[in-house]
Formats: structure tokens, C-alpha cells, sequence
């Protein structure tokens, strides 16, 4: 077998800055989703003071805000969690397309992970049962794959300054705080 170079984000969160979006529209699920998702950042070793957590009406909402926290350059990744629950009327389509487009352009836009954590469910059952602790709780899920993404885009950033790297890519500001 040829060697290979790979790269995997651990699970460790110490040194990483992590903002939180989450939607107050069903609160009843994603107060559950944003305890499951800081209990497992800080386990993984984020001071309390490394998260920040920004409230938003709805999921629809969360995208815009995702992006503004990705622009300010003082995070590792970004967490947006919420709960779109199927009505009678097809606006659970409309809010729910929306909303994850925006999630994914907002990450594209700011070149920082940009982590879906919104449920989307027929009930408010299934969104209770997504958001039970701690083994199926989607925003602990959530919490888990931004910390192994920041530090992949962490070890992705270090290899491609290295001398004879092929392309150079200006470090992230959050990474560069972390440095000084």
C-alpha cells in the first residue's frame, strides 16, 4: 500500500472558540439541543468563556447570524440549532430548504465550519426524541462534528503553510488569535 498523508479532526475542544445560533421558536427542543451541545464542548475541554451563544426568532433566521459570527474571525466553528416541526400548511418546506441553503452558503462564505445542527420532524414527539440526553440528542451530535471540524481546518491550515506546500492559504483569524 502506498503511504498517504490524512487528516482527521480530533475530539478535543481546548484552545477552540465556538459560537452558537440557536432558534427560541420551539424552545421546548432546542433548550434540550443547546445543553447537549455545550455540555459536550466543554467535556471535550472549551472553557465556558470559548462559547457564545446567540439567540435568534427562528431557524429561518439562523443563517444570517451564522455568518456574521464566521465573518468576526473570533471562531473555530459555528453551531446552528434549531427545530422546524411539520405543520398543515407547506411552510415547514419552505423554512426548512431555506434555512439549511443558508447554513451551507453561510459556511462557503466564511471558509469557517458552519455546523447544521436543526432538526426537521413531522412531530413534536420525533423533535423531543432528537433532542433526548445524551445519546440522541442531535445538537450533542452537533457540538462533537464542530470540534473535530475545527481542528481538521486547523491541521488543514498548519499543512498548507508549511514550506513547499503547493497552495498557501491565509490562516483563519480565530486560529491566529490562538497563536499570540
Amino acid at each position: 500500500m502506498v503511504p498517504m498523508r490524512t487528516f482527521e479532526g480530533e475530539l478535543n475542544a481546548a484552545g477552540c472558540r465556538f459560537g452558537i445560533v440557536v432558534s427560541k421558536y420551539n424552545e421546548f427542543v432546542t433548550s434540550r439541543l443547546l445543553a447537549g451541545a455545550a455540555d459536550v464542548l466543554v467535556e471535550a475541554g472549551a472553557s465556558q468563556d470559548d462559547i457564545d451563544v446567540a439567540h435568534v426568532p427562528g431557524s429561518y433566521e439562523i443563517p444570517l447570524v451564522a455568518r456574521e459570527l464566521g465573518k468576526s474571525g473570533r471562531y473555530d466553528a459555528i453551531i446552528c440549532l434549531g427545530a422546524i416541526i411539520r405543520g398543515e400548511t407547506p411552510h415547514f418546506e419552505v423554512i426548512a430548504a431555506e434555512t439549511s441553503r443558508g447554513i451551507a452558503r453561510a459556511a462557503m462564505e466564511v471558509a469557517v465550519p458552519v455546523i447544521f445542527g436543526v432538526l426537521t420532524t413531522d412531530t413534536g414527539k420525533q423533535a423531543l426524541e432528537r433532542s433526548a440526553e445524551p445519546e440522541h440528542n442531535r445538537g450533542s451530535e452537533a457540538a462533537r462534528t464542530a470540534i473535530q471540524m475545527a481542528n481538521l481546518m486547523r491541521q488543514l491550515l498548519r499543512q498548507s503553510r508549511k514550506p513547499g506546500a503547493a497552495a498557501k492559504t491565509p490562516a483563519h483569524p480565530a486560529t491566529k488569535k490562538a497563536r499570540k
